[in-house]
């Protein structure tokens, strides 16, 4: 008699998922489904406290499981669980329990969701505020090549080891594997390519029925958590250098900013007067952004596919962003003309931004051809069936192959044996001395 497979899957989070706040909550819930969805039993393992934001997993079937930073009880845990795959939410949930996951069930396969590559992001975020107090100096380089000074970063170094110790690596931009795989010879067969896993716009359960027409719509949005920095960077770029142009253009049209995790900072941008308002949570991310005319989004630094761009795509909003906001949204066959909105480049002058935005909330012509362009764009990167289906392969073909998957990758066992050398001793130290500490503090 053949052996059943082992149809459970745990997920080890930093943080419990936030489908309202980010995008990338959205997308490992949409993880989470596709398992259960194929019968697998699914539980969520994390060390962080839950916040209002969190979904109820437990609502939807899944095990929620609290764990501890630097504790051996994770390891009974897993070694009673015995799953059959592993998701680490990012490489640093993988940092910390990835060796625990190898030594107490080393036959459950590793994969990590990457989202974007936190080293690619931080290495732009360094070059855009060294171009910033460096003003003096007239040569201009794009985003991509200004990065590359700053990419080969210890954090580069640590989320490549991590990408090299799991058995599959989940990326959701195109750019990004192809810069894993040709700059730093990352081996494909441990890379895969999936953009979120999102329903057909054509399906009953799209907003195409809703989709408000120019008329309908009025005013300006740009929306994203406060707590993450391209984010932020956006905000006061709009504030400072875009919105002051467009204010005086049409005096009565008002910027909406929505975000996760409102800060007194944030709040204190907000001019009424200026029709700057900042709202903080938006309880309905798809509500508001379908009801602006125009979505904002001037991304100086980031990475991976930014989730407002694709909520835009499904609200038929025309948007106004960046390179690095259309990254991994603008495929290769495909140019800038064929984006529902404007591209522009921020590096030299904010004119063609603030032109391309006023264009479109004036002409209803020139937004309802930017409009329907929507359609287009998401289905030649967004198909929930195939994506899932190749997504499903992919893990089935490797389970069935494990031992030999990784002897055809063995420097990744030899990353995670001098991993599992160096941090877990480095673990066990913290976990002696909080003991130590809790004991004592008993006395």
């Amino acid at each position: 008699m053949s052996e059943q497979p082992n149809k459970r899957v745990l997920f080890v989070g930093l943080v419990w998922p936030e489908p309202n706040s980010t995008a990338a909550g959205q997308n490992i819930l949409s993880y989470i489904r596709l398992f259960l969805d194929r019968g697998y039993d699914v539980t969520f393992a994390c060390a962080a406290d839950k916040s209002e934001h969190s979904a109820s997993l437990k609502s939807i079937g899944v095990n929620e499981k609290e764990i501890v930073l630097n504790d051996s009880s994770f390891d009974a845990f897993v070694s009673d669980l015995k799953p059959g795959i592993t998701v680490f939410d990012r490489f640093i949930s993988e940092e910390q329990f990835g060796w625990r996951v190898s030594a107490a069930a080393p036959q459950s396969m590793k994969v990590l969701d990457c989202e974007d590559l936190h080293f690619l992001r931080d290495a732009r975020h360094q070059a855009y505020k060294h171009a910033k107090t460096n003003l003096s100096d007239k040569k201009t380089h794009s985003h991509k090549t200004n990065a590359e000074a700053f990419m080969y970063s210890d954090l580069c170094k640590r989320e490549l080891a991590s990408i090299m110790r799991c058995d599959l690596s989940i990326l959701l931009s195109d750019y990004e594997c192809d810069l894993l795989c040709s700059v730093f010879t990352i081996p494909a067969s441990i890379v895969h390519h999936c953009p979120f896993l999102l329903p057909n716009m054509t399906s009953k359960d799209s907003v195409k029925s809703s989709v408000k027409s120019f008329d309908e719509r009025t005013d300006f949005v740009s929306i994203g958590s406060f707590r993450h920095a391209p984010n932020w960077d956006a905000v006061l770029t709009l504030k400072q250098h875009i919105w002051p142009a467009i204010h005086k253009a049409f005096p009565k049209a008002r910027c909406h900013i929505y975000g996760s995790y409102l800060t007194p900072k944030a709040k204190q941008l907000e001019n009424k007067k200026e029709g700057f308002l900042v709202h903080g949570f938006a309880k309905d991310a798809m509500e508001v952004i379908g009801s602006a005319r125009v979505l904002l989004a001037p991304l100086n630094f980031g990475a991976g596919i930014k989730g407002k761009l694709v909520d835009a795509m499904q609200c038929r909003t025309p948007s106004v962003t960046t390179s690095i906001g259309s990254e991994g949204l603008l495929p290769d066959y495909l140019d800038k003309e064929h984006w529902p909105g404007a591209i522009c480049d921020l590096n030299q002058s904010h004119d063609a931004f603030i032109e391309s935005t006023i264009a479109l909330y004036a002409d209803s012509e020139a937004w309802s051809k930017a409009s329907k362009k929507s359609d287009l764009l998401f289905s030649s990167v967004f198909n929930f069936e195939n994506q899932s289906q190749q997504l499903m392969t992919r893990l089935d073909d490797i389970l069935s192959n494990l031992s030999q998957h990784r002897q055809r990758h063995f420097l990744g066992q030899v990353m995670q044996h001098h991993t599992m050398s160096s941090t877990k001793y480095m673990s066990q130290w913290i976990e002696a001395k909080t003991r130590l500490h809790d004991a004592l503090s008993n006395d």
